[in-house]
Formats: C-alpha cells, structure tokens, sequence
C-alpha cells in the first residue's frame, strides 16, 4: 500500500499561517506583478485566487489582468523550506519508509498497516496531526501503487482524502481525462485527445504497438498507465533533483553589469536554500533568454561536492561568458544546481 500527501497551495497556505489577515483573500505567490507589466511568473495560488482561473507558472502579467485585487507576494523560499522538512518529520515517523517527492509531497509505504481500512485511518491521523503542528492542510491518496495514490490525492482537493483500493482501480481511473496520467503534459494530452482518447476509459482501446508507434518508449507506459499499473518502490534514497532561480528582467537589456548582477542575485538565493536543505551540489547550470524567446543552457560538473558561494558564483559566471554577444539583448538569466549530496559526500568523481 501507497499513500501520496500532497501539501495544498503549500507556499500561500503557509503564507496564511504567517499572516492571519490574508485567509479568505486572493493570495498569490510569485514575480513582482508590476501593475500587470511584470514578466514573471505566478509560483502558487491558494483557492480564492484559482477562482479567477489563476494557476501555478501563469505569467504573472496575465493573473494580474485576472485578478488585480489580489494579494501578491514574493516567494520566501528559507521559510516554505523549513515548514517542508517539519511536515516531512511527521511522515517520517508515520511510514515504514518515505520518499519526499519535493518541497510540498511525499510518498509512504504504508504496507506494514495490513489492510486499506488502517491505511485510512492513518491518513487521517497524518493529516490532524499537521493542521495541529503546522496549521497546514495535506490532500491524501492512498492505493495499491504510486500512480493511484498520486492521482487520488488530488481527487478531493483540498484537504480530502481519496482511499482506492485495487478492485476499484479501474472504475476510478476510467472516467479521468487522460491529462491526469504521469508524464501527459499539455501536448501529449492534444495528441492522445486527436487520436480520439479523452478519457483514461477509452485510452484503454488503444493498443500498445500504437501506443509506441506514436509515442515510441513513453507508450508502453502509457498503456500501463491506464491500466493502473506501476511497480515502482517508495524509494527512501530519493534526492532532491535540483534547485534554481530565474529572474525575468522588465524590459530586454544587453547591459552585461546588470545581467552579471542579476546571475549572482540568482546564485545567492540558490546557495541559501541548498544550505538550508543540508546539501552541497555538484552540477551547476546558467540558463539565458535572449529577447525573442531564444533560450539557451550551460552547465558543468565539478570533480568534487561543493557547498561555497564563491565557487558557485564563479561558476555561473563562466557559464555566462559565452553568451556575451554583441547586439544580442536578455530576457532572462537563470541559475541551477543538481547532483545534490550531503556535506560530507567529498568523493572525487571517476
């Protein structure tokens, strides 16, 4: 048995519980709005806002014209970080193993409770014992696999919970549209819905042999997908993939002190989450965004683990040096890390 906990609105909700005047209110968190000339984007909304049809990575210029008597609010990422590893304690101590699947859920392996009936109840305990500590709400899922906890968590939000068990996998799974599958982004979801699937009911007709002819590996997936199938384990040496920052400047700029300046702002706010999540990092990667869209990357792995912000940002601007041609104007820098470790991981690679 599975169980999925997925934190609701994580980085608002948690904005809530700092500022009790905010509940009830559009709440919106992301770039700078700007009057609605901003050119961010939105990170999280709680319910009030998404009833404006706001979502997370709308381009915040959009939400404003949406919503414009919203609540925005930058991003305090140290803050919503320290409320992650605290709901993580409490799961930890619920599971016979945790995977974090990021800042805001998690999966359990909860088989050791014998029966979906105990499962249940233990979900329910999980989410009472977080609205106590943490004043947060957590959707629940739980299932025969991780697919079905995943999706069942999200059937009742916020703050369900959604038990299926493996006999009614697939009245559950049937009537969803196919988008609620793993891996089926806006334009697998446009391709399957031409093919004349809608429904995870009928992607069931579909044969695999086209599944793959259409999609090649990716559709021997979707075809278990849809039956329900998945046998991955809730894997407690699970790490976090990366962590990065963007900024998206107001107005195109080829000025290189400003764009240097913006890279390191980039690197800062990188650098002190990865310290506070306990991690040094191994792969560094600037992204740009020249005025018309075009979007480049580089990166490079280091022989060791670091942690130091001075190696981290004359790495990034090495990266950077490339980019610098003339007449070309950014739309946005950028800056990542991955192959995260701990501390005291300080084996050479190869």
């Amino acid at each position: 048995m599975v169980m999925h906990v997925d934190m609701d609105c994580f980085f608002a909700a948690v904005e809530e519980r700092e500022d009790p005047r905010l509940k009830g209110q559009p709440v919106i968190v992301g770039a700078d709005p700007k009057g609605g000339q901003g050119r961010g984007i939105v990170a999280t909304c709680n319910y009030e806002a998404r009833r404006y049809g706001l979502h997370s990575a709308m381009p915040i210029s959009i939400a404003f014209r949406k919503c414009p008597k919203g609540i925005y609010l930058r991003p305090r990422f140290s803050l919503y970080s320290q409320a992650s590893l605290r709901v993580m304690d409490i799961l930890r101590g619920r599971a016979d193993v945790l995977e974090p699947a990021g800042i805001d859920e998690a999966y359990l392996d909860v088989s050791s409770r014998g029966s979906f009936a105990v499962a249940r109840d233990l979900a329910l305990g999980i989410q009472a014992q977080i609205r106590a500590e943490e004043g947060l709400s957590a959707s629940v899922g739980l299932g025969p696999n991780k697919l079905i906890a995943k999706i069942a968590s999200d059937h009742r939000k916020p703050g369900g919970l959604t038990v299926v068990i493996p006999r009614r996998v697939a009245e559950f799974l049937g009537p969803k549209d196919v988008g609620s599958l793993l891996g089926v982004g806006p334009k697998t979801k446009e391709h399957l819905e031409g093919m004349g699937y809608r429904t995870i009911f009928q992607l069931l007709a579909a044969p695999e042999a086209k599944l793959v002819q259409e999609f090649g590996k990716f559709g021997s997936f979707l075809w278990r997908e849809a039956r329900g199938l998945d046998d991955r384990p809730v894997d407690a040496d699970w790490v976090q993939k990366s962590i990065g920052r963007e900024h998206t400047f107001e107005t195109d700029t080829g000025d290189l002190e400003k764009v240097h300046a913006n890279l390191r702002d980039c690197v800062r706010a990188v650098h002190r989450e990865m310290i506070a999540d306990g991690h040094w990092c191994l792969t560094l990667t600037v992204k740009v965004r020249f005025e018309g869209y075009e979007t480049h990357s580089r990166q490079t792995t280091l022989k060791l683990s670091t942690g130091s912000l001075a190696q981290m940002e004359s790495g990034a601007l090495a990266l950077l040096e490339p980019f610098r041609r003339p007449g070309k104007r950014f739309r946005l820098i950028g800056f990542s890390v991955s192959g995260l470790v701990p501390p005291e991981d300080l084996l050479p690679l190869g």
